[in-house]
């Protein structure tokens, strides 16, 4: 007879086995998960374990609120590291340059609150600071040559005031933005400036060049100081090629030797402070014990007869007029008596 072996199924004992195998799959499964950020860490053996620091972020898919939180490398830098300091640095340039850029593209805006393309002196209706400070550190000379030859000063010039200061280039020289700044006219005047330009600069001075030739920049371009802006030339109510140049602040003239030390090419001080009180008026228009006076010579009259009828001397007379006693003095010609 042959013995047959029947294996009998028990229900649970299979239950209680299965159950058994699905906890160990699990708790592998958690193992593994928990370890896997260490190991991801690793590319090598012989690698030092990095801690990840993500900021939290939702979860793209699903209804649930659940956050993933994932830690971010800290890339070995610490708080007082070099390479944090550098960028710092770096930081700060860039937002001086971004300041900078801000200041060229509207310069002094908070001082003039007007930006007009036509006239040297548009300021009339607005109220001048009665002091100001002008930072002259940045300023150069508006021509390159190594001697700067000054061929008529700022002052009364006949009937009218000369507001600028004349210096000798040829047609043709190149005329320099004195500091960084902006165009704001660019214009032609027959019986005046000729070809001329005005720049308003960043440290609120404004400067006027005259008698040019060419232009080599346009209107609201910005420009550096030292840049190449236009050419020396004889136009306009001119004698000769010259560059007249002005410096001004709220459209009021500065002598411009007050500021530049034209023969030692360097500028006088750092700063230069404006004074509301101290605005030279043009003379022959005011009133008083400063008033310039002239006297139209007539036929028949001599520096002698002229001199009496001011109350002056022959040597006084000549003087005021750079002539000398010789002088032969025409009708029609005005003599200054005061």
């Amino acid at each position: 007879m042959h013995l047959m072996k029947i294996k009998i199924n028990n229900p649970m004992r299979n239950l209680a086995f299965n159950s058994f195998s699905f906890t160990l799959l699990i708790t592998i499964f958690l193992l593994f998960t928990s370890l896997t950020p260490t190991f991801a860490n690793r590319p090598n053996g012989n690698a030092k374990e990095t801690t990840k620091h993500y900021s939290s972020l939702p979860l793209v898919s699903g209804k649930s609120s659940e956050k993933l939180t994932i830690e971010k490398p800290r890339l070995l830098l610490s708080e007082n590291s070099p390479i944090k300091r550098e960028i710092e640095i770096i930081d700060s340039l860039m937002f001086e340059k971004e300041l900078d850029e801000e200041d060229l593209l509207f310069p002094s805006d908070d001082i003039y609150q007007i930006w007009n393309t036509h006239n040297v002196n548009p300021y009339g209706n607005l109220t001048m600071p009665d002091s100001f400070t002008i930072d002259l550190s940045s300023v150069i000379m508006p021509i390159n040559d190594e001697a700067i030859r000054v061929t008529s000063q700022f002052g009364p010039r006949r009937r009218r005031m000369h507001k600028g200061i004349d210096l000798k280039v040829q047609v043709g020289d190149t005329i320099r933005a004195v500091c960084d700044g902006k165009v704001r006219v660019k214009r032609f005047e027959k019986r005046g400036y000729g070809y001329f330009l005005v720049l308003r600069h960043t440290n609120g001075l404004e400067t006027v060049y005259g008698h040019l030739s060419d232009f080599l920049v346009d209107e609201n371009d910005v420009v550096r100081a030292g840049q190449p802006i236009a050419l020396g030339g004889n136009t306009g109510r001119s004698t000769g090629s010259h560059l007249h140049f002005e410096t001004r602040f709220f459209g009021e003239a500065i002598d411009p030797a007050l500021l530049f030390d034209f023969k030692n090419r360097v500028m006088h001080e750092d700063t230069y402070v404006f004074n509301k009180s101290k605005i030279l008026e043009n003379k022959y228009t005011t009133s008083g014990p400063n008033k310039i006076t002239y006297h139209r010579v007539k036929s028949g009259e001599t520096l002698s007869l002229i001199a009496r009828k001011h109350g002056l001397s022959i040597s006084e007379l000549c003087r005021l007029n750079k002539i000398t006693p010789k002088t032969v003095i025409r009708a029609g010609k005005s003599l200054r008596c005061s």
